[in-house]
């Protein structure tokens, strides 16, 4: 146990200082962040001129809505997916494969270094900013269920996109698939509207889709309060199912890896 933390420990501290070498590609969505969300700012600002509250929201809640979802992606982000594809087209995934440790914890231990430099070059400026500039309240209704949910989101973000890497193992060209399954990802997740503005049959579907559980389900447990699909959940029984959801895809991600490691052949390597 302690040999496995040190290996996260390690891994996490070399890609941190790595990433922190070129911290300028970082910094770039300390710019682009905002700036998407004045997009929304004047977008919901002119749907709601005439009107009070759009599907429950008011201009207040909404932006509030971006604001946090943008804030959580900053916590989540993840690009696991894209390496592991990479490594298995070029063949030199191989070497991973003589190595004592999983991949996929290594490339866990991997995220978690270069998210907490996120945190300290993205979602520390940002969140100063919404304060101060945009004053939004950014304060969690409950901050402890908050930071569990982010923390199961952060888990599923990983599964999720590792899973999609996978795929390499089975598919010979897959940017395009990729792309067009995180546009999905990202849309099912809440990410460019809340999920509460689908109809309610596509909500009802979404309700048992994992992504929900990337972005929509911390936000809505930083804001208190959980509705989907004509159902709304105490904060505690959500982020219960947030667990249970994640579970059920590292289950997924493991047969699904065992059974693309039958496959690979180092072509390449």
């Amino acid at each position: 146990m302690i040999k496995t933390f040190n290996v996260l420990k390690a891994t996490a501290f070399v890609t941190y200082k790595e990433w922190a070498a070129y911290r300028s590609h970082m910094l770039v969505s300390v710019f682009v962040g905002p700036i998407y969300f004045l997009v929304q700012y004047f977008i919901w600002s002119a749907v709601l001129k005439h009107q009070e509250t759009i599907n429950g929201f008011t201009l207040e809640q909404i932006l509030m809505y971006y604001g946090i979802t943008m804030l959580v992606n900053y916590c989540i982000m993840d690009f696991a997916g894209w390496n592991l594809q990479m490594l298995i087209h070029t063949g030199k995934f191989l070497t991973f494969m003589l190595r004592p440790v999983n991949h996929k914890y290594f490339a866990f231990s991997q995220k978690i270094g270069h998210r907490l430099l996120g945190f300290c070059l993205e979602f520390i400026p940002v969140y100063l900013l919404f304060c101060f500039v945009f004053r939004l309240n950014l304060v969690p209704d409950n901050f402890i269920w908050t930071l569990i949910s982010v923390i199961l989101g952060f888990v599923m973000m990983f599964l999720v996109n590792y899973t999609i890497g996978i795929t390499s193992f089975w598919l010979i060209r897959t940017g395009g698939i990729s792309r067009m399954f995180l546009l999905i990802r990202d849309i099912f997740a809440g990410v460019f509207i809340p999920l509460s503005f689908f109809p309610e049959t596509m909500q009802k579907i979404l309700f048992y889709l994992p992504f929900q559980y990337i972005s929509y389900v911390p936000v809505r447990v930083f804001l208190g309060s959980y509705e989907l699909a004509g159902k709304s959940y105490e904060i505690s029984y959500i982020v219960f199912l947030q667990f249970v959801a994640v579970i059920v895809m590292l289950l997924i991600s493991e047969v699904l890896w065992k059974l693309g490691i039958k496959k690979f052949s180092g072509v390449g390597a």
